[in-house]
């Protein structure tokens, strides 16, 4: 049995007292305090996460933006260096190989983070695609990625002389302490808040001096269990669950993340005929009517009619109440009551449209 990796940061957390989970072949942070007291440190104030399992790769070389722009599903002709982009690698039938985020240097350079168990994958598919003269690189290991998230994540940056305040998804290279890093303003849990992708050797310091800076605010140390609460109550996919390779992302409603007039893309025939037969289940929102606390994989019911799955499901602690991401039946419609089926009784859901919550993601 292959060992887990060790983040760079490893005996940060053991200092912390986190408990501890394998999540794509790392062993990270589940939780330190708490699941329900750092996800309400994130929405009142600000957290501090350790994503360095997250991948990390290079595309170089003459037209690197283009070759990229010709795998994966967005058009990254509608960013300009310095800005990021959301987007999808795809297989031929239109499934997910993976979500992952594109931050756009220059023509001649692209820097990738996919998810940490496709992270092998999606690098050998961009390698076998490669034309001559560009340069894919794994450096999975070479960078930590520290995501402070929250109201108060500005602050917490600028105690440090960080920059700030760049418009949502785009990035600033910068330098602390000696160190270079890149400053990017995305995250996963619909809070304003920032990225520091840094060299792995550095991230100690980086981390211990962010948790200092942010002393003021309550800043909280906060696992990867926090971060599954506060994507699902703003309906973010997570691969493996609500986007895989047999879900394709007009099935998930990512619609918005494909570059419907690019002349090409990996899956891109499959994708058209599935976004022009419209057939097939959709990905909404469910909300508990009651106290049941869905789950992945629970059977959703329209009278004994089975119309759908669960592929996200938790406790939100913001309302209080079972949340749930769902592959369902078109018949269903937003606004519809369904039932789900737990531990062998049903449970009334309401269908919703994702987020639960209101997003800050964008708020100044």
């Amino acid at each position: 049995m292959t060992e887990p990796i060790l983040s760079p940061l490893h005996d940060r957390h053991l200092a912390l007292g986190a408990k501890f989970s394998e999540f794509g072949g790392w062993l990270m942070p589940l939780q330190y305090a708490g699941v329900v007291a750092e996800h309400r440190a994130v929405r009142t104030s600000v957290g501090v996460f350790d994503v360095s399992h997250l991948g990390k790769m290079r595309i170089s070389g003459p037209g690197a933006a283009a070759f990229v722009n010709s795998c994966l599903t967005n058009d990254l002709s509608r960013i300009q260096p310095g800005q990021a982009q959301y987007t999808l690698l795809c297989n031929e039938s239109g499934g997910v190989i993976d979500d992952m985020i594109v931050y756009l240097f220059s023509d001649e350079e692209v820097f990738v983070i996919p998810n940490a168990a496709n992270t092998t994958e999606v690098v050998a598919t961009l390698v076998a695609a490669a034309p001559a003269g560009l340069v894919v690189t794994n450096e999975h290991t070479d960078f930590a990625v520290i995501a402070v998230q929250g109201t108060n994540s500005d602050e917490v940056l600028s105690a440090l002389n960080l920059p700030v305040g760049q418009d949502y998804m785009s990035f600033a290279r910068a330098q602390w302490g000696g160190v270079e890093l890149t400053v990017c303003r995305t995250g996963y849990t619909g809070e304003r808040g920032y990225e520091l992708v840094v060299p792995a050797a550095s991230a100690g310091h980086i981390w211990d001096a962010v948790l200092a800076a942010g002393a003021d605010y309550g800043i909280a140390a906060c696992g990867l269990g926090a971060r599954d609460t506060l994507r699902t109550e703003m309906g973010y996919p997570l691969h493996g669950h609500d986007l895989s390779p047999e879900i394709s992302p007009v099935m998930a409603n990512l619609g918005w993340a494909v570059g419907w007039d690019k002349p090409t893309f990996f899956g891109a025939a499959s994708l058209r005929a599935q976004r022009e037969a419209k057939t097939g289940r959709l990905l909404r929102g469910l909300k508990a009517a009651g106290r049941a606390i869905p789950r992945p994989e629970m059977v959703v019911f329209v009278g004994e009619v089975e119309v759908g799955e669960i592929t996200s499901g938790t406790f939100s602690p913001t309302l209080s109440a079972g949340i749930a991401l769902a592959l369902l039946d078109r018949s269903v419609k937003l606004g519809d009551v369904v039932e789900v089926e737990l531990r062998g009784r049903r449970e009334p859901f309401e269908v919703v449209k994702p987020p639960f919550v209101t997003p800050g993601v964008r708020e100044a």
